[in-house]
């Protein structure tokens, strides 16, 4: 662990700082929406457009950093994204908010890219895992950390704009100045989907659900509180607490499904999801009061708890089924069809919110929990026995991008090998 963060803790800390940035202007949008009047609508059309972008980048960036390189590239693209950072507040419109938040999108997957393989290639065979899981604490601490400094001045006003912008912009520096020569970079063509839905229907399934309830906690839970009418302490403790939700639950649901058949992991995570998030819903139907606010604190915590570990568990299903060959070009194919899945759900959220009000952004969560919940016990009908020989199961976030996902797929296969 020591010599992973001596050989990499300028990228570890760039990347802490950046996600710092995007953490903040993910849940202050949300905030500054409700003050600027935006509906509901509006601002599901905004936060959906981040994963329009970054979708759009997973599939270009590879490109453009093979013609111009990982420096150009990650310079490029952090300079877009403080500027983005700083005309949100300049321009408060939905319309140019959306635009800015596809560049925004886009910016962020190279970024994700150019760094990830900078410390893929830093990392060795007996250190990539450190590596990776030192990667996503980093990530899960900036994002956790960035909903504290949204209590350090008015939404209202330009300071919380700003700040996110200059935590960008010297998030640069340690990585550029700091980092090893950049490594070559080669993008394998993914497997065609319906191979991929051959080897694994509940994966790419389970991938596009999730893709959905990932987005609307990322994109809607800020939109969410400002409708229920939270104050911006609350709303940032709610968020703050999906991701330490996500951070205390990954490795004991990890170490769960390393031993059991994982479709019933799957299972049994998709029906505490729908179970708990229909918690808020039904007690405001009850003739109670509001839901409490320590409540609406632990669903979050266990809808984070859930759905961040079940990507990594998805992730580990697939790799089941996979040859060793096979498992780089099945991770861009899983990434496509969840971010295909993420572009779709602030907006569904959004319209549901704008139908029945709040707790439809509770509700929304629940119905995809329950469909995979349903769609997993239809497969395990249909598919009786799982391999006999699992993968082991390696953290993940839905925020990493395909270099990422193709370490942890390697490194499973290699911990697989040595039991």
């Amino acid at each position: 662990m020591l010599t992973v963060l001596r050989n990499s803790w300028s990228l570890l800390l760039g990347m802490m700082l950046l996600m710092l940035g995007n953490g903040m202007q993910g849940t202050l949008l949300g905030i500054r929406g409700g003050i600027e009047h935006f509906t509901t609508l509006q601002m599901s059309i905004v936060m959906s457009c981040y994963f329009i972008g970054f979708l759009f980048g997973s599939r270009m960036a590879p490109e453009m950093i093979r013609r111009v390189g990982h420096v150009r590239v990650f310079a490029a693209l952090g300079s877009m994204i403080s500027a983005v950072l700083i005309m949100y507040a300049v321009a408060p419109n939905w319309i140019a908010w959306s635009l800015m938040r596809v560049m925004i999108g886009f910016s962020f997957s190279g970024v994700y890219i150019t760094a990830e393989s900078w410390l893929n290639a830093a990392s060795t065979n007996e250190t990539r895992g450190q590596a990776l899981s030192l990667y996503l604490i980093m990530q899960m601490i900036g994002i956790i950390a960035a909903q504290v400094l949204l209590n350090t001045a008015d939404p209202s006003g330009y300071a919380l704009f700003v700040i996110p912008s200059i935590l960008v912009s010297l998030a640069f520096t340690p990585i550029l100045l700091s980092v090893s020569p950049a490594p070559a970079f080669a993008s394998t063509k993914p497997l065609s989907f319906s191979r991929l839905y051959k080897a694994s229907p509940l994966g790419c399934v389970g991938m596009f659900l999730l893709g959905g309830i990932f987005s609307a906690q990322f994109g809607m839970a800020s939109v969410w509180g400002s409708a229920a009418g939270l104050t911006v302490r609350q709303i940032s403790i709610f968020v703050a607490f999906i991701y330490v939700g996500g951070l205390v639950l990954q490795y004991p649901i990890g170490w769960l499904s390393d031993r059991i058949d994982r479709r019933r992991v799957v299972l049994w995570l998709s029906l505490a999801g729908t179970a708990c998030l229909l918690i808020p819903p039904i007690w405001n139907v009850l003739p109670f009061t509001a839901t409490p606010f320590w409540l609406l604190v632990l669903v979050g915590a266990l809808a984070g708890g859930i759905s961040n570990p079940l990507y990594s568990l998805l992730v580990a299903y697939v790799n089941d089924y996979l040859d060793n060959s096979d498992m780089a070009a099945a991770s861009a194919g899983l990434i496509f069809i969840n971010g295909l899945g993420a572009i779709s759900g602030p907006v569904i959220t959004g319209w549901i919110m704008g139908q029945i009000g709040p707790d439809g952004f509770f509700l929304f969560m629940a119905v995809l929990f329950g469909v995979m919940s349903l769609y997993t016990a239809w497969r395990m009908m249909r598919r009786r026995r799982t391999p006999e020989a699992q993968g082991t199961f390696t953290p993940t976030l839905p925020t990493i991008s395909i270099v990422s996902v193709e370490a942890a797929l390697e490194k499973s296969e290699e911990a697989a090998r040595h039991r």
